[in-house]
C-alpha cells in the first residue's frame, strides 16, 4: 500500500543529492539509507572474516590476470 509523506524542502534537497541517477526514486534513496544503518547478519560477518583471511593468505585473483587468462 502506497502512502505519501510531507518533508521539508531542505530534506528534499538532501534526498536529491543522494540519488544515484535522475530516475532513482526517493523510496530507493530512503531504502539505501535504511540498509546502511542495519546491522550485518552473523553469517555475513563470518563470510567477511573468511574473505579477509583468504586475501591475507594470497588466495585471490587480480582482474587484469583473470582477463589475461581468459584472453579478454
Amino acid at each position: 500500500m502506497a502512502t505519501s509523506i510531507q518533508i521539508s524542502e531542505e530534506l528534499q534537497k538532501e534526498l536529491i543529492k543522494r540519488k544515484l541517477s535522475d530516475k532513482e526514486t526517493y523510496e530507493g534513496v530512503i531504502w539505501d539509507l535504511v540498509e546502511d544503518s542495519q546491522e550485518l547478519s552473523e553469517q555475513t560477518k563470518i563470510e567477511i572474516a573468511q574473505a579477509r583471511s583468504e586475501i591475507k593468505a594470497g588466495k585471490f585473483h587480480i582482474l587484469g590476470e583473470v582477463k589475461k587468462e581468459l584472453g579478454l
